[in-house]
């Protein structure tokens, strides 16, 4: 009987319902250290990486595969296959064994599996439909221009480093969700400029592409000076600021109209500056307006129920239907309520 090969994703998924599972992974091995244990006994702590996600590994000193692991690994794709299950302390695995990628296995492996890519390009052309139906042309000649120049690092940059869509292309899985969401709820509030509000959801998190970015071949992703010193939000104003004022002398940045071109800049640097809503949380200015509400509840929103789904993906269940505490959200996670259903 043929071993199945599952995603890292798929995996955790699976060892949910079951005690135990034979099948084979693949992915980048992003991080390696070694650890100590309580008892003194040393074990390299890896994390491996794939396009849905990572997962944590412990190898003992005494596995066959601990010094081959330990040599030069670190970013080097592997096939792995093993019994795997799953219990308070994460991810087991019995009869463990570790084969480098082909050339061919690890390019299918960077493009995902073929479900996933459908879905990022169903997200990457949703976010571009609903740029270019924005009205204001100084909002959608900008949103059109970013999304030409900058797609490739679009797609590939991750909304999170931890918590919610830490993954290659989870900014673009992101802010597809999120512009859906505002474009919804601007129906329900008519009073709310549609059009800022969608260009904010765009530009919102841009700064990410130089703080989150994964490399061009690989699932590592490196921390940056520019990510470490400024953060994000800063990135992204400044970012925007530079990509308007290429912008002065195009055609479309012409058009006469309302509000004016300056006053239609100050709101959209508005809303990157405060959507992380509190100063605590990073925001060096409060939301003023109600689209900057809207883009705030919105962020938060998205980013909550993403990890209420991770977690119900891949914590163990501590006791029916309540799973283990899923940072940073407060509190057991617990099932949803499924739809009703006659008998």
């Amino acid at each position: 009987m043929a071993i199945e090969t599952l995603t890292l994703q798929d995996l955790q998924k699976r060892l949910q319902n079951m005690p135990s599972l034979q099948a084979t992974v693949h992915g980048q091995i992003t991080a390696i250290r070694i650890a100590q244990a309580r008892n003194n006994k040393d074990y390299l702590d890896l994390t491996l990486s794939d396009t849905t996600g990572n997962m944590s590994l412990k190898i003992w000193r005494d596995h066959p595969l601990f010094d081959f692991l330990l040599q030069d690994s670190k970013g080097a794709f592997f096939k792995l296959t093993a019994t795997w299950s799953l219990n308070n302390f994460g991810i087991n695995h019995d009869q463990l064994t570790a084969t480098r990628l082909s050339t061919a296995e690890m390019n299918d492996l960077l493009q995902g599996p073929l479900e996933r890519q459908k879905r990022i390009e169903n997200d990457f052309n949703t976010i571009a439909d609903l740029a270019t139906s924005i009205v204001n042309p100084y909002l959608r000649r900008l949103c059109e221009e970013f999304l030409t120049e900058y797609e490739e690092p679009f797609r590939r940059a991750a909304a999170a480093r931890d918590y919610h869509h830490a993954r290659r292309g989870g900014l673009v899985e992101h802010v597809a969700q999120m512009m859906r969401a505002a474009d919804a709820l601007c129906k329900v509030y008519p009073s709310i400029n549609r059009d800022l509000v969608l260009a904010g959801v765009l530009f919102h998190d841009v700064g990410k592409l130089w703080e989150n970015d994964y490399e061009k071949n690989g699932f590592g992703m490196p921390y940056t000076l520019v990510g470490e010193l400024l953060g994000h939000i800063s990135i992204g104003v400044e970012f925007v600021n530079r990509l308007w004022r290429s912008l002065e002398d195009d055609p479309e940045f012409q058009a006469a109209g309302q509000p004016s071109r300056e006053h239609t800049r100050f709101h959209l640097l508005h809303l990157i500056a405060s959507h992380h809503g509190q100063r605590e949380f990073g925001a060096p200015v409060t939301p003023r307006t109600p689209e900057a509400w809207l883009l705030h509840y919105v962020d938060n929103l998205d980013a909550r129920i993403e990890i209420l789904q991770s977690a119900y993906a891949e914590n163990p269940l501590l006791a029916p239907y309540i799973y283990e505490v899923r940072r940073p959200l407060e509190g057991h996670p617990v099932q949803p309520l499924p739809p009703w259903q006659e008998s």
